[in-house]
């Protein structure tokens, strides 16, 4: 199967040569030729299988270049003792209609390793199969979570190096305790100043500059990327919605062929894509409700067609998806549209006016499977106590906006269908807020454990003793500058 370019659709590359590049050479992104099908009577069969069984064959329909063995390898690599329990994503049901599909069990307690721990092996083997010798940089931009996944998923890899970029007062200080006393004699860590748009403006700009790229080259070094733009990130998300299907019929609460919804909290667009893959192979996928905290640039988006990042940049207690440049969002545009001339006008527009319309034919695509709604932070604490209050079940920010927004929607139809709600962080990530929606407070040093005694549950191991651990990265760059960090690092 090749790939093409979503600004060029003659741009064709195998697998492998995309997952090795993360991002084209023209600014798009790569997406899969065709979307492969999953018969019934095969959806029935991964119902008996386990997480990796699911992974390697769902992986395998876009990696024709990978043998099955190759793939069963990386899986038993990529989700083995590194994950806290048995599955890698278990479902947790509070009640009868709905289910937490937890993809935080990972060493980051994030659902970004669900992606970031299989991206590695998936790379280094593309690496080999395009003949590539040089050594890669995988250049980052993150809101919260994907740094510390990238960097614990590359870390001491052969070959490799990390620069990850974070939004200086745009992630929790947890978060940035995991990045900033990240081990590894190949990572490099660095707040930006500004938001999550700025840093990955400036990612951007870097894999851009052609200058650069040819700088690198002569010291036999590539640019790659680990965020969500790079495919071989997306693909491993595709199979935790198949998982979450699977399970939820194994636990006789649906049928297989009944349709599933999925409430999904994102702000890059890239976790509920993974959904809408899933959907277009023939998963029986109901709604896909998009969920956004108060930067709601998707759901004006999903419910009018205008995409418009010219507003209010507001820093929650989400901050992952504190973000109004969407860029997953063009991988949609491109299934729906089928017109990479159609993507670049959208493209070229959102960077040149700050905003866009999308045809008729487009909106309508999008309005047939995408729902959304929006949560600000008062309403997000709100239901995390409701959650807990009623179910005895502790939920982070990110899962709360997701909670809150299938409530409203089910609220708003007057119905309340089968329904998976994407819990993306574990609550510990984000200590004070949990522990202040629940009624407690406690100084810094003691948040994990207060936040323990209050809800009667476990420090996840990931996060203890973080306080304790040496700062290794401190520094704070302006935009301008990350180029040069950058290059001065891979010198």
């Amino acid at each position: 199967m090749l790939y093409y370019s979503t600004r060029d659709k003659n741009r064709r590359v195998t697998a492998s040569r995309a997952i090795s590049d993360g991002l084209a050479p023209d600014g798009g992104l790569y997406i899969p030729e065709c979307i492969p099908r999953v018969s019934a009577e095969k959806l029935e069969a991964l119902c008996k299988a386990n997480y990796r069984e699911r992974a390697t064959y769902i992986m395998g329909l876009y990696l024709d270049e990978f043998s099955e063995d190759e793939l069963r390898a990386m899986t038993e690599q990529a989700y083995g003792e590194n994950f806290e329990t048995e599955s890698p994503a278990p479902l947790r049901f509070v009640d009868e209609e709905t289910a937490y599909l937890e993809l935080w069990h990972g060493p980051s307690c994030a659902f970004k390793d669900m992606a970031l721990q299989m991206l590695p092996h998936l790379l280094t083997a593309s690496l080999k199969k395009c003949g590539e010798e040089r050594n890669v940089c995988i250049l980052t931009a993150t809101s919260g979570d994907t740094g510390k996944a990238a960097l614990e998923g590359f870390c001491e890899v052969p070959g490799t190096r990390v620069v990850v970029f974070y939004p200086q007062d745009g992630v929790s200080e947890m978060q940035k305790l995991q990045m900033v006393t990240q081990k590894g004699s190949n990572v490099l860590v660095s707040a930006v100043e500004g938001n999550f748009d700025d840093a990955q403006t400036g990612v951007k700009k870097i894999f851009g500059d052609k200058a650069l790229a040819e700088r690198l080259n002569e010291k036999a070094v590539f640019l790659s990327s680990a965020n969500s733009m790079n495919w071989g990130r997306l693909l491993p998300q595709i199979v935790y919605y198949f998982s979450a299907y699977c399970d939820y019929v194994i636990s006789g609460k649906l049928r297989c062929g009944e349709k599933l919804d999925f409430c999904v909290p994102t702000g890059n667009f890239g976790n509920i894509l993974a959904g809408y893959y899933a959907k277009r192979m023939g998963l029986p996928v109901g709604r896909l409700l998009c969920a956004s905290n108060a930067n709601d640039v998707l759901t004006e988006f999903i419910e009018t067609g205008v995409y418009n990042r010219n507003r209010s940049f507001h820093t929650t207690i989400s901050p992952s998806m504190d973000i109004l440049v969407s860029s997953n969002l063009e991988r949609l545009l491109m299934l729906l549209s089928e017109s990479d001339s159609e993507v670049r006008t959208y493209m070229e527009t959102l960077s040149e006016k700050g905003c866009y319309t999308v045809s008729d034919s487009v909106r309508q695509g999008v309005q047939e499977t995408l729902s959304a709604g929006c949560c600000d932070d008062v309403r997000t604490k709100e239901t995390i106590a409701a959650v807990f209050n009623t179910y005895n079940y502790l939920i982070d920010p990110h899962t709360a906006v997701a909670a809150r927004v299938l409530d409203d929607y089910r609220e708003k139809t007057g119905e309340k269908h089968p329904c998976v709600v994407v819990s993306t962080a574990n609550p510990y990530k984000f200590a004070s807020d949990v522990l202040n929606a629940l009624g407690g407070e406690a100084e810094e040093c003691r948040l994990l454990e207060a936040l323990s005694e209050k809800s009667s549950t476990n420090v996840p191991a990931p996060l203890r003793g973080l306080h304790d651990l040496p700062v290794r990265f401190g520094g704070c760059v302006a935009k301008a500058d990350m180029s040069a960090l950058v290059e001065n690092y891979l010198s």
